[in-house]
């Protein structure tokens, strides 16, 4: 067993090594800053003066044609009220021209509890240590196969903090892209019959600040659970 127990210790020090890494990586990417986002994906910016033109044009071209239907209310056609949809019309050039900073203004309000969350102090932890504490754990418990036992351990951990990351990481994503094409969305809500799409792009960016804010939360709390785990192993 002393080939098979050395060649399972190093599996499981490389995974968790590896652990470590992809730990720090992702980390580094979360959060409501669209910093790193713009580094990774650097055309969103040069973009977004395109989404910009286009979502004016689209509330321009909606402006005309429900002006142009209010001609034929004789004939039974619906159309939006002619001053109302002027109104709309301007205040929504005027949202979709000023989106960014609205949307960094949303984005600074989400980002607060989220900081506040990722710089809490919490005990230590180094996922390096996880494997000697279970080999102890496992050893008082146990006779024969120890370092099998505890391999199987920390790939279990690590696939769960994995799973947790990789959200976190994909909520980040998500949100550079509602982000960026914030100005069509903007557009959405000049007239009525689009309005529900306005409404629903509001919900999807609020609840992806929450949702990236709650990954953070279980990131942290899941940190504090190992971390504190391995300052008392014993203690179960």
């Amino acid at each position: 067993m002393g080939i098979l127990d050395g060649i399972v210790e190093w599996i499981a020090k490389q995974v968790m090594a590896g652990l470590d890494l992809v730990t720090t990586s992702v980390l580094g990417a979360l959060g409501c800053d669209m910093a790193v986002f713009l580094r990774y994906f650097p055309a969103a910016e040069t973009m977004y003066s395109v989404f910009v033109a286009l979502a004016i044009g689209i509330i321009l071209l909606n402006w005309v044609w429900q002006l142009f239907k209010n001609f034929g209310l004789g004939a039974g056609v619906e159309a939006e009220d002619p001053v109302k949809l002027s109104i709309r019309s301007v205040i929504f050039i005027l949202l979709t021209l000023f989106s960014d900073e609205i949307v960094n203004i949303v984005l600074t309000i989400g980002g607060t509890p989220y900081h506040w969350i990722m710089e809490s102090d919490l005990p230590a932890l180094s996922f390096a240590d996880f494997n000697s504490v279970m080999l102890v754990i496992i050893g008082v418990c146990a006779n024969g196969a120890v370092a099998l036992i505890t391999l199987i351990l920390v790939l279990i951990l690590a696939w769960n903090y994995l799973k947790l990351l990789f959200e976190a990481a994909e909520r980040y994503v998500l949100l550079g892209v509602l982000v960026y094409t914030a100005p069509v969305a903007f557009s959405m809500g000049a007239s009525q019959t689009t309005a529900n799409i306005w409404k629903s792009w509001c919900r999807m960016l609020g609840g992806q600040i929450f949702l990236l804010v709650m990954n953070a939360w279980c990131l942290r709390l899941f940190t504090s659970m190992v971390g504190s785990f391995l300052a008392n192993p014993l203690s179960l």
